[in-house]
């Protein structure tokens, strides 16, 4: 295997020994966290991670990767505080929808290649499950309300169309409408919204646009939803980045737990780890 790439290197992470300063659920088994992170938060850029972990606490002992839902100030406008996101599912993410405010946690990142800042007319971010967890942050950087030390205001308008199973466990939309994006939602049984899947309704709205060039597509979600906005987004022409969810286990490229094939320049694949040459991928490069 050739060297890593210097881009890929893990080395500008911090590690911070903070607390839960908010907690609170905002959507049917799914949580927010807020804690005080400023050197991390002060470089980070959407669609990049963080590992973190309860402090002091063996089980479960490694960390979780969590995508940072936002960014925020603190009282001198400087950026201080960073929110994640997540379904409480596995034993981490149980103990952690259970901890009290002040529970001492540790976090490390930013972690991975974070979205490229691609110019378009129209930016839409097809997303299901989890999956709207890397977005507003990106959608805030396209329309330019919102700057994290490269160009910004690089898309004319933001759409979103978020999918899950029902209407209870969409999470954090006011946040997006707050943001000034165009938001459609969709569900497996209606409950809200259209009864439709995520690729389908993304199918639909290109196919409305007079020029599917003009437009870039990002998703996240279910490995399987993705396959298919990435056909979608092929049979059309139309960019399209993909934030992979593979499971990690130490978020700095050492264990190989997290790989995903990727097609190479020469028409080969080969095994990346999407902790540190992704989590965020060129769609036509993946081998689903």
């Amino acid at each position: 295997m050739s060297a890593l790439h210097a881009d890929y290197y893990a080395d500008q992470l911090v590690q911070h020994e903070t607390v839960l300063e908010q907690n609170e659920c905002i959507a049917e088994a799914t949580y927010r966290l807020r804690v005080s992170a400023p050197a991390l938060a002060s470089i980070a850029v959407p669609g990049q991670f963080v590992m973190i972990r309860l402090a002091g606490v063996d089980a479960p002992l490694i960390g979780r990767a969590l995508a940072i839902w936002d960014v925020l100030p603190g009282e001198d406008g400087k950026p201080k505080y960073i929110d994640l996101i997540y379904l409480k599912k596995g034993s981490f993410t149980t103990a952690c929808a259970e901890s009290p405010l002040g529970t001492k946690v540790s976090l490390w990142g930013p972690l991975g290649n974070g979205f490229s800042a691609r110019p378009c007319d129209r930016l839409i971010m097809a997303v299901g499950g989890i999956g709207q967890t890397p977005m507003l942050l990106l959608g805030r950087e396209a329309i330019g309300s919102q700057s994290f030390g490269r160009p910004n205001g690089w898309a004319n308008q933001v759409e979103l169309i978020y999918g899950a199973r029902r209407e209870s466990l969409l999470a954090g939309v006011p946040d997006f409408r707050q943001a000034g994006f165009d938001v459609q939602l969709c569900t497996d049984d209606g409950s809200t919204g259209r009864q439709a899947l995520v690729p389908d309704v993304l199918a639909a709205r290109l196919d409305e646009l007079d020029d599917a060039s003009a437009v870039r597509v990002v998703t996240c979600g279910p490995e399987i939803m993705m396959e298919k906005v990435a056909d979608a987004c092929r049979k059309r022409g139309v960019d399209c980045q993909v934030s992979m969810e593979t499971p990690m286990a130490c978020g700095i490229g050492i264990c190989f737990s997290c790989v995903a094939k990727v097609k190479q320049d020469d028409g080969e694949w080969d095994y990346k780890r999407t902790c540190v040459e992704g989590p965020i991928f060129d769609a036509d490069k993946i081998v689903w």
